[in-house]
């Protein structure tokens, strides 16, 4: 598959939130939204950049965007994380790998000389016609919503 660039149309998506409800890109058509790429739940990189988006929340909002976080965690790890940080956003499971796949996310890592396959962290925004606005390809986990907000 072609790398994503600014200025595609999103992939499309249906899957599962922290609660089992169904989510799907087309639910936030006319929406700006952040979609961000994460490797796993509760770990340190991960909870730093989840907590700044909750932290920033409100003004994210103020400027009419959404937040959805994405990784290949299952719903009840996701439930598990946003009760432990209180995150107001959703998160999205992509066990079966559909959407990190779709959006380019899913690599070959290497860790200690050990290679395997995880997530990259990444973060896309998405204009309400659907259409890649911004692509942060080196997210500074601790300032990831300030990261977005530079950029508008």
């Amino acid at each position: 598959m072609a790398e994503l660039k600014e200025g595609d149309q999103a992939p499309a998506f249906t899957s599962k939130d922290q609660n089992g409800n169904t989510v799907s890109l087309s639910n936030y058509t006319g929406k700006n939204v952040i979609l961000y790429f994460y490797p796993k739940d509760d770990t340190p990189g991960c909870t730093a950049e989840a907590c700044s988006f909750r932290d920033n929340y409100q003004s994210l909002l103020k400027h009419g965007f959404e937040v959805i976080g994405v990784s290949t965690d299952d719903e009840k790890s996701h439930q598990k994380f946003v009760t432990k940080y209180e995150l107001p956003f959703t998160l999205i499971s992509d066990t079966d790998k559909k959407i990190v796949e779709a959006y380019g996310v899913w690599v070959e890592k290497n860790m200690y000389g050990k290679k395997y396959m995880g997530t990259a962290r990444k973060t896309f925004l998405i204009g309400p016609d659907g259409t890649l606005k911004k692509i942060i390809e080196k997210v500074d986990t601790k300032n990831s919503s300030q990261q977005v907000l530079d950029l508008v």
